[in-house]
């Protein structure tokens, strides 16, 4: 027999323990349903949208680059390229035959890109070739369809109008390596690459690359299930970089070129007023184009194993022995420490002797000069004044006074390629050497020689601090920025001055550079100039050894130094010339240097473009 009942009951309780489970699973459910619809709305929303929108980087265009006169120095032209994306293309050695067959594609070409794909992500687009022509373009455009993965790709690619004429100066951009960007991303700057290729590598284009790169701008747009965009939804515009001038004057820097054609060397020019630099060229030189779209592996390695280094910018890297240009300012050490006078005279037999020592230091002169005072001892570079003068004042008290005209360091002009050079002293060659300090290493440094090494920009410099009697404007190239609404003068940076215990020695020195040019090379000039000539050894000569460019390799020759400036009364342009292995200074940089004063003298006056 059945007990109805206690089946009832059994029922009952086991409908209402499932009632009570379909509920709990159903307010499970419903809430879980609400927090999905209601709460996380916005979050899955985004989530969806992202799914079906894409957001493309825009990049933007790069600032434009100017002389003083508004000559346009770096440019942006148009340009297509053929572009991969790794990922959609199954068989990568097939692909690249078959386009051969359409694209003239070179094995250096095809060598780069096979290389940089082994770094590359695979669903990014990577170039094969870069400058196509319309001809090929439009080839590729017909057979595109056969070609799944690869595209044509239009943007702007920097060029540099005036080619290897400024090239040191300018600098120039190239592809974004891995070095670039680990760099960008310590500094939290790799977003605003997301769409650029191209990054400053050298001179301007590095210094100032935040301000002539830009922001990017962005491009939202709608695509389907395979990834095809349907239709725009945002633009974001990019902001473009901003347009900058440099003090640089290009007629200026067209004639130094012309001046150091087929000779290595270098030519600074600036303005004392305010320390813009007007002309720098280091020679030889070499077209910054070719890096712009990555230089192949064969050019690269002939600019690198050019034995006239080309690469290298001597105007702010070269460093030299500065010889007579400097003795002026030894000169005006003397006569502020008063171990010299303006009357002071020395007899100048064609050597020097420390006293006690047997050895003599040559003059240039072999049968001297006689007897000689500070102006003669400039206007005739006079060696033995400025042993003796050397010799008792000591090197350290040089190396301190050289240093206020910014020797043995940094100038700070607005290019990171730059050497500080060596202004020696018994500490520096205690710490480098290990070793004593000499008197006879006193008296190379007292005609700039030995261990005293300058650039070509440090040289103008100095020479500039002396036409302006210790004002000091550090060299820059930045004249002024200019962006959507208007052009913006870069401040004028000056440092305090260099003052003297007797101010009137500055006109005595600067008299004497006067004299030294209007007996050599400005004796015809309408222009009142000053100037000084110097020729540095490369290789020490035996004592009793006549030296003979002839009889020695090209370079071991001299090297030949002039510094100027003018107009004497009120300087508006000073320059430094170097010249390697050029032999004596003022017969080889001389006329260089009356060349450049003419050309900035004498010329018609450009007029600003607005």
């Amino acid at each position: 027999m059945h007990d109805h009942a206690a089946e009832a009951s059994l029922f009952k309780r086991r409908a209402l323990f499932t009632f009570f489970c379909v509920f709990a699973l159903l307010s499970v459910l419903v809430t879980n349903l609400y927090h999905l619809q209601v709460e996380s709305y916005k979050d899955y929303a985004t989530r969806s949208n992202d799914n079906r929108i894409r957001v493309v980087p825009i990049a933007p265009s790069r600032g434009l680059i100017y002389d003083r006169n508004g000559v346009l120095l770096a440019e942006n032209l148009p340009f297509y390229s053929l572009d991969l994306v790794p990922e959609k293309i199954s068989n990568m050695s097939e692909t690249l035959d078959e386009l051969g067959k359409l694209i003239e594609i070179s094995e250096d070409e095809r060598e780069t890109f096979t290389e940089a794909l082994k770094f590359h992500r695979r669903f990014k687009p990577l170039t094969l070739k870069n400058q196509l022509t319309e001809e090929q373009v439009a080839i590729f455009s017909v057979n595109q369809h056969k070609f799944p993965g690869i595209s044509v790709e239009a943007g702007l690619k920097r060029n540099y109008p005036y080619g290897a004429q400024i090239t040191h100066v300018l600098g120039y951009v190239g592809k974004i390596n891995t070095r670039d960007r680990a760099q960008l991303e310590r500094s939290d700057l790799w977003k605003n690459y997301a769409a650029t290729k191209d990054i400053g590598k050298q001179g301007i284009e590095k210094f100032y690359e935040s301000l002539l790169h830009g922001k990017p701008g962005h491009l939202e747009e709608e695509v389907n299930n395979r990834g095809r965009a349907i239709r725009t939804l945002k633009i974001v515009p990019p902001e473009p970089g901003q347009d900058i001038y440099l003090t640089l004057d290009l007629k200026l820097q067209q004639k130094a070129v012309e001046l150091l054609t087929g000779l290595r060397g270098s030519i600074v020019a600036i303005d004392p007023r305010d320390g813009g630099v007007l002309a720098m060229v280091s020679s030889p030189s070499y077209d910054p184009n070719q890096f712009v779209q990555g230089i192949n592996n064969k050019d690269y390695s002939a600019l690198l194993n050019d034995k006239s280094r080309p690469l290298i910018n001597r105007a702010t890297q070269g460093q030299y022995a500065p010889a007579s240009t400097i003795k002026p300012h030894l000169g005006l050490l003397g006569l502020d420490e008063k171990v010299i006078t303006e009357s002071t005279r020395v007899w100048d037999p064609g050597f020097w002797q420390i006293p006690g020592v047997e050895r003599k230091y040559r003059d240039w002169k072999r049968w001297g000069h006689g007897w000689v005072n500070v102006y003669s001892a400039i206007t005739e570079s006079c060696d033995t004044f400025f042993y003796e003068l050397a010799y008792k004042v000591g090197v350290d008290h040089i190396a301190r006074f050289m240093e206020q005209f910014g020797f043995g360091q940094n100038t700070g002009i607005d290019i990171f390629e730059e050497s500080a050079g060596n202004m020696p002293s018994k500490e520096w060659k205690r710490l480098k050497y290990n070793q004593a300090w000499y008197i006879g290493d006193t008296i190379s440094v007292g005609i700039g020689q030995g261990y005293w090494t300058a650039t070509p920009l440090q040289l103008a410099n100095a020479v500039g601090i002396m036409a302006n009697k210790g004002r000091r404007f550090p060299p820059h190239l930045l004249r002024s920025i200019k962006d959507n609404t208007a052009k913006i003068d870069s401040p004028i940076n000056e440092l305090p001055p260099i003052e003297l215990k007797n101010p009137r020695n500055w006109n005595i020195i600067n008299e004497a550079m006067r004299q030294t040019a209007h007996k050599s090379r400005f004796t015809d000039a309408t222009y009142t100039a000053a100037m000084k000539t110097g020729t540095a050894q490369v290789i020490g000569v035996a004592e009793n050894t006549k030296y003979d460019a002839n009889k020695i390799a090209e370079h071991f020759r001299d090297n030949a130094l002039v510094v100027a400036y003018a107009p004497f009364e009120d300087p508006k342009i000073v320059l430094a010339v170097v010249m390697e292995n050029a032999g004596w200074g003022g017969a080889n940089a001389g006329p260089v240097a009356r060349a450049m004063l003419d050309e900035y003298m004498l010329r018609d006056t450009w007029k600003p473009q607005p």
